[in-house]
């Protein structure tokens, strides 16, 4: 996967037809949920079951392809955030092509559930530079289930990304890929097997713990995780504690969800080294977004991670009147 170029004005003809005829940008989903719950399943080309490898490889066209991967939780409060994504793709590969961020961006769109009561715990595209990206997004089944528990199978997703993925950018150049993950919940402790099993088909006979699978993902891949406002968790310490041992200064807190695309494409130019903070604002400016205040504070953090610090394990953003503290270490990533 991964031919082709991205085109603004066929995604906007593909909307336009969609509208004219009352199709909604995410007809599998739409259609699907009519039928009983027992029936739902994920769409044949984002089902993880007897899942391979998802590959971004370099080509003729794409000759220095960067691997991007943005999953999202899709259950709950956080069921609009692939509807703000398939608004915004122009304004993400404006920003990271315009601008210059990335040369050859590959871009895979997945989304999560949770696999102990959910119909649809995983869903994954493929890596794609043009606009069959829109299409993956509008084949997502937009579940909406959760346990309930502040626990979402965000585990499941990062082990398809850790043992299911071949990607050139790190194979050929010793480029992590970027991995953004878009949540409010925890993940689970471990890697369960008998998940594995079901979801994946694959024949695991042991656990994994989370721990021990980050370590072998970050080899390859550059981790963000993203808790946007409106979430049903935002601001919760024990999620951001959580997910800051993790993860470190890639923990990123936003206050306005209609800024997730300028936030993914910011965030790679700031990892590329093709920008710093302020210059990301100005191009958000210069494109036309309003978006750049709401980068900048979510940014912050990142921006600052080479430099080792500090990190907080509670809330950055003001939560019943009252403002964050910073303390903890940084376990951040560098690119290389």
């Amino acid at each position: 996967m991964g031919s082709g170029r991205w085109d603004t004005d066929v995604y906007t003809a593909a909307a336009d037809y969609r509208a004219a005829h009352g199709i909604g940008a995410f007809d599998y989903s739409d259609r699907a949920r009519r039928g009983p719950r027992h029936d739902w399943r994920a769409h044949p080309g984002l089902d993880p079951l007897g899942l391979t490898v998802r590959e971004s490889r370099d080509s003729d066209e794409h000759p220095d392809s960067q691997a991007i991967a943005v999953l999202f939780d899709v259950t709950g409060s956080m069921g609009t955030v692939p509807r703000v994504l398939q608004t915004k793709l122009p304004e993400l590969f404006g920003l990271l092509l315009r601008k210059g961020y990335v040369r050859d961006p590959q871009i895979l769109f997945g989304a999560i559930g949770d696999a102990t009561c959910d119909r649809v715990p995983l869903q994954l595209g493929q890596f794609e530079s043009d606009n069959r990206m829109d299409d993956n997004l509008g084949c997502i089944f937009l579940e909406g289930g959760g346990g309930g528990q502040m626990h979402e199978s965000y585990e499941l997703a990062m082990y398809a990304m850790a043992r299911h993925t071949a990607i050139d950018c790190h194979e050929k150049r010793g480029r992590r890929g970027y991995l953004f993950i878009i949540g409010d919940e925890l993940p689970y402790g471990q890697v369960s097997a008998a998940q594995v099993r079901e979801v994946f088909g694959e024949r695991a006979t042991e656990d994994v713990p989370l721990e021990a699978l980050l370590h072998e993902l970050k080899r390859r891949w550059d981790v963000y995780y993203i808790l946007p406002a409106g979430s049903s968790y935002v601001g919760n310490d024990q999620v951001l504690g959580r997910w800051r041992t993790l993860l470190g200064n890639n923990v990123i807190e936003l206050d306005d969800l209609d800024a997730v695309c300028e936030t993914i494409a910011v965030t790679i130019g700031l990892g590329e080294g093709a920008i710093d903070l302020d210059e990301g604002i100005e191009d958000l400016a210069d494109v036309g977004s309003r978006a750049g205040s709401s980068v900048g504070r979510a940014l912050a953090e990142v921006a600052r991670g080479n430099n080792q610090v500090a990190v907080s394990g509670v809330s950055l953003l003001p939560r019943d009147g009252q403002g964050g503290d910073a303390r903890g270490d940084s376990t951040g990533n560098s690119r290389l």
